[in-house]
């Protein structure tokens, strides 16, 4: 997550950097440095906002789970987290989750398929992501 994408969700949330900074366990000076691209977003403050915005946007109308999206198979399906706990509209969130055929090692490259992937594009859809 870049400092111009923090921006967007935190004004999507419609947050002053002091109330993100709370609601996040924050400083607001690092609130500040991540929108000055000073320092990079963590990963857990990259998760959490995703999952704030999706919890704004009203709940999982319209999604429907990531094992229906890419027809996985049944093998596959007992070997992935987002099946085993039943969250096929949060695959995006748990780590692990056999996206495209494979587990990603970092969030970073998680997060970059899970853009990509319909289950995700409807949460970000209306935030031009």
């Amino acid at each position: 997550m870049d400092s111009n994408e923090f921006l967007k969700f935190r004004k999507h949330l419609n947050k002053t950097q002091q109330q993100i900074a709370e609601l996040l366990g924050l400083s607001v000076k690092a609130v500040h440095s991540y929108e000055q691209g000073w320092r990079n977003v963590p990963t857990h403050v990259e998760r959490q906002l995703y999952f704030l915005l999706s919890r704004l946007k009203g709940g999982d109308e319209g999604v429907r789970p990531c094992w229906v999206v890419k027809k996985c198979p049944p093998e596959r399906k007992k070997q992935c987290p987002a099946w085993e706990f039943q969250a096929g509209k949060f695959c995006w969130f748990i780590n692990g989750t056999i996206c495209e055929c494979k587990a990603r090692k970092t969030w970073k490259d998680k997060i970059k398929t899970c853009k990509e992937c319909e289950v995700m594009q409807v949460l970000l859809e209306e935030l031009e992501v």
